[in-house]
């Protein structure tokens, strides 16, 4: 933390850019049991933060799974309400996503972003589940 220009002497403002981090980039799970996609945050908002994880397969466009909002408890999309599932820990900076009941079909790229997704200032996750066989999901990111 370091002062910045226009705040009253002895406040202090954050110094580091928004961004969205993952400690490891593999997951691999079978199906019918649970997974967790961790996803730790930096912003520089004073304002609240807000989260988003998308779920992306093939070549299709993202899909958009859910929301989470400091304070709040934010939004899900109605196909991912039964078995997806984050909380926003501001403490902790992290909105892991949990996908429980694993199927097959859940095979993706999974992103978190920070918003705002349309500055540049956002990154996003990834994590991948290798199959050895059927009963293993591929490639969730």
């Amino acid at each position: 933390m370091v002062p910045c220009s226009g705040v009253p002497q002895g406040s202090q403002c954050r110094a580091q850019k928004d961004n969205v981090l993952q400690a490891k980039g593999e997951e691999t799970a079978a199906a019918g049991g649970t997974v967790t996609l961790d996803c730790l945050y930096n912003t520089s908002s004073l304002t609240g933060t807000s989260l988003f994880w998308y779920k992306q397969d093939g070549n299709n466009s993202p899909k958009f799974i859910l929301s989470r909002y400091s304070g709040d408890q934010g939004n899900t999309a109605d196909e991912f309400k039964e078995r997806f599932s984050s909380t926003l820990d501001s403490s902790n900076r992290s909105v892991p996503l949990k996908i429980q009941k694993l199927q097959l079909s859940d095979s993706a790229v999974y992103y978190c972003a920070l918003q705002p997704t349309v500055t540049g200032n956002s990154k996003t996750l990834y994590k991948n589940l290798w199959s050895k066989d059927n009963r293993i999901l591929h490639n969730i990111h």
